[in-house]
C-alpha cells in the first residue's frame, strides 16, 4: 500500500446513554439527555484531542437521539449519534475508531480503490489482533471494576 495515500471516510459513532434515577423525586436524568451529555463530551474531545495521523474535518451532530429497549438492562436506552468526517494517513490509523464499542459504520470516500502489499496486510492484521486485545481488556476492566 501506498503510504502516501490519505484515506477519506466517515465514521458513524452512536454514543449510548442510560438514565439515572433521581433521590425521591428530584435528580433524574432521562435516557435521551444522557446519551446526549455523553455525545457532547465526546465532541468536544475530537476538537480539542489531536489524534496522531487523523484529521478531523466535520463533526455532524444533526441526526436526533433514539431510544431502544435494552433487554441486559431491562430498561430504555438512548443512543445519540455522531458522523465524523475523517481523514486518516493511513488505513491502520482508523482502527482505533473501527474498535471502539460505539461504532457503527464506516464509509469509505476515497481511494475508490486501494491496492496493499502481503507485508502491508500481515501489518494491518496484527494491528487489528492488538486493538480488538486491547479493546477487550478495557471491557475486562471496565466490568470487573463494578
Amino acid at each position: 500500500m501506498n503510504p502516501d495515500v490519505e484515506i477519506k471516510v466517515k465514521i458513524r459513532l452512536d454514543f449510548k446513554g442510560q438514565g439515572r434515577p433521581g433521590r425521591f423525586l428530584f435528580g433524574g436524568k432521562p435516557v435521551d439527555k444522557a446519551a446526549e451529555e455523553v455525545r457532547e463530551q465526546q465532541v468536544a474531545l475530537f476538537r480539542n484531542v489531536p489524534v496522531q495521523g487523523i484529521h478531523i474535518e466535520d463533526i455532524d451532530m444533526s441526526i436526533e437521539v433514539y431510544t431502544v429497549w435494552d433487554d441486559l438492562s431491562e430498561a430504555e436506552v438512548a443512543y445519540a449519534p455522531v458522523i465524523l468526517s475523517i481523514t486518516a494517513e493511513n488505513i491502520e490509523d482508523l482502527l482505533r475508531f473501527i474498535a471502539r464499542e460505539d461504532f457503527r459504520k464506516i464509509e469509505v470516500i476515497e481511494p475508490g480503490r486501494l491496492v496493499m502489499s502481503r507485508y502491508d496486510l500481515e501489518r494491518f492484521l496484527f494491528r487489528v489482533g492488538a486493538e480488538m486485545k486491547n479493546h477487550l481488556a478495557h471491557l475486562e476492566r471496565k466490568y470487573n471494576s463494578r
